[in-house]
């Protein structure tokens, strides 16, 4: 099968930090507001990216809605497994970020052993591409883990913590330009964006009271979907474009 992961360009990581956004405020909506709860909140985005997942496993080529459609389900769901944690267990966050790094680590390992490469752009078998959604589930666990502790357990605030995430992405990006391991920039920036997008998502929702812009998680959750849905579509049609034109090379 053709690689199943799309090209890490800024309209990637642009979808990805919305999708981050909207996996912090639309837990947050579902398990508060809507009145859900934790557990059923999480039992059904659950369900829904598990779903999400077999249509994704189903296909041969990389289709942008059903990609980042799981991402979206996978940032919602890798959310409410840290806020199970730390607010049902009571797990401490340092606790639950060393566990989350673990497990990554750990994934990674196993990945590369068996693969010998962590590369996105050769997501081209089962196997390589479960280990791929593995690893992404863990960096939105431990991004979300991470954030919470950076603005919340050591005080630093939503702005504080938005931009001095925002700052680590772009030194990143810049070791990346310079002659970085494209492979290790674009898993340290991947896990990056987590906490950049909770930290984004709670600073736009939260009332004023708490440091926030008081947006709210409806209408934070709204705008961050229609942006998403409006690059999907276009990312789509870049896709179909791409694929003509490969067509017509080959003819």
């Amino acid at each position: 099968m053709r690689n199943k992961v799309p090209e890490a360009t800024l309209i990637f990581w642009a979808i990805k930090i919305m999708a981050t956004t909207v996996g912090e405020t639309g837990a947050d909506y579902l398990a508060v507001h809507v009145g859900l709860g934790t557990a059923l909140t999480g039992a059904t985005m659950a369900a829904l990216l598990l779903a999400a997942l077999a249509m994704q496993l189903r296909m041969r080529i990389y289709v942008p809605w059903i990609y980042w459609l799981t991402v979206v389900l996978v940032s919602v769901v890798g959310t409410q497994i840290t806020d199970a944690l730390t607010d049902t267990f009571g797990v401490s966050l340092y606790v639950s970020t060393v566990v989350f790094a673990l497990a990554l680590a750990i994934t990674f390992a196993l990945w590369y052993r068996s693969e010998k490469t962590l590369s996105i752009r050769t997501i081209v078998t089962r196997r390589r591409e479960l280990f791929y959604w593995a690893a992404i589930l863990f960096t939105f666990a431990l991004g979300t883990a991470a954030g919470d502790l950076a603005t919340e357990a050591l005080g630093l605030g939503f702005t504080i913590g938005t931009v001095a995430f925002a700052a680590f992405i772009a030194l990143v990006a810049t070791t990346h330009y310079v002659g970085a391991n494209a492979v290790l920039t674009f898993w340290i920036a991947y896990i990056l964006t987590r906490p950049l997008g909770a930290s984004l998502g709670d600073l736009l929702a939260q009332s004023r009271a708490y440091g926030g812009l008081g947006l709210g998680t409806i209408s934070t959750s709204l705008l961050f979907l229609c942006a998403i849905v409006v690059m999907v579509i276009f990312a789509s049609a870049s896709e179909r474009r791409g694929v003509r034109a490969a067509t017509s090379s080959e003819h």
